[in-house]
């Protein structure tokens, strides 16, 4: 009972300054700056990577689009620098999913450490950024109902595959994950989908019904790719600083894999209407 409420607890106050962050732009540039430095600390620990280098990427990318993007409120420039990195950045992610399918384990020899570093988990945290302040107006509510969507995709995920789970998802990845929990998740995220498109005046429902079915898809591949880390590095948790959860990284691994193909969407409906 004890370990339940360390558990709530612990979840409540990272639940509580992500939304409260939402209210003011320059928190949530601050949070998420904060957020990025401690899981870049957890996943160079998994991978064995002392260098303090992927610390100055993070925070040159990082810093020059909340500049460029936000500060400076301008598009100019930014845009081109933003497909660039997008591009490169899903490049980066099919490499890994492909490993996660094919390899025994991830290679990490040394230059490919940098390559993940900067472009699996900096540029996740750029495109949240990107996300929350999409089309240089701050739209919060994209960001949340993004969240949202992991939240209700990973507790229905879990309830169901507890309940009802039989056919193993990945079982030498993450024993624990079943198909039918995979397909509760879907389904739950579906219905979930309805009421934040209501809600949050943001979005139409077909946009965020698509956008439920990507961070499910891409959730859960970015919650296995973490775990294969993990299971490398011979650790239970990316961290210890969420007691009852484990690490921060373990709680972002989700949303940070599918906030490039998030975005991406968003750019694509864009371009559409």
């Amino acid at each position: 009972m004890k370990e339940i409420g360390t558990r709530a607890l612990s979840g409540l106050l990272y639940v509580s300054l992500l939304i409260a962050s939402l209210y003011w732009q320059n928190a949530l540039i601050a949070l998420f700056y904060v957020f990025g430095l401690i899981c870049m600390a957890e996943f160079k620990k998994l991978i064995q990577l002392q260098s303090f280098f992927p610390y100055v990427v993070f925070s040159v990318l990082y810093f020059g689009f909340a500049y460029w993007k936000i500060i400076v409120d301008s598009a100019k420039g930014i845009d081109e620098a933003a497909q660039i990195l997008l591009v490169i950045t899903i490049f980066v992610q099919l490499i890994l999913i492909k490993d996660l399918f094919s390899e025994k384990t991830i290679p990490l020899f040394s230059s490919k450490r940098f390559i993940i570093t900067t472009f699996y988990l900096s540029s996740g945290f750029v495109f949240l950024l990107c996300i929350a302040n999409f089309n240089q107006t701050f739209t919060p509510l994209l960001l949340l109902g993004s969240f949202i969507l992991v939240w209700v995709n990973d507790t229905f995920a879990y309830l169901v595959g507890k309940n009802f789970g039989k056919q193993k998802l990945f079982p030498r990845i993450s024993p624990k994950k079943t198909v039918e929990g995979f397909l509760g998740g879907l389904f739950f995220s579906c219905i979930a989908s309805y009421f934040i498109a209501n809600f949050t005046d943001t979005l139409s429902f077909t946009n965020w019904l698509i956008l439920s079915i990507i961070i499910s898809v891409f959730g859960t591949l970015g919650d296995l790719i973490e775990s294969k880390f993990k299971r490398q590095a011979d650790v239970k948790d990316s961290g210890v600083i969420m007691p009852g959860h484990g690490g921060l990284l373990d709680r972002l691994d989700s949303i940070i894999f599918a906030a490039p193909f998030i975005f991406l969407f968003l750019r694509l409906v864009t371009y559409v209407s």
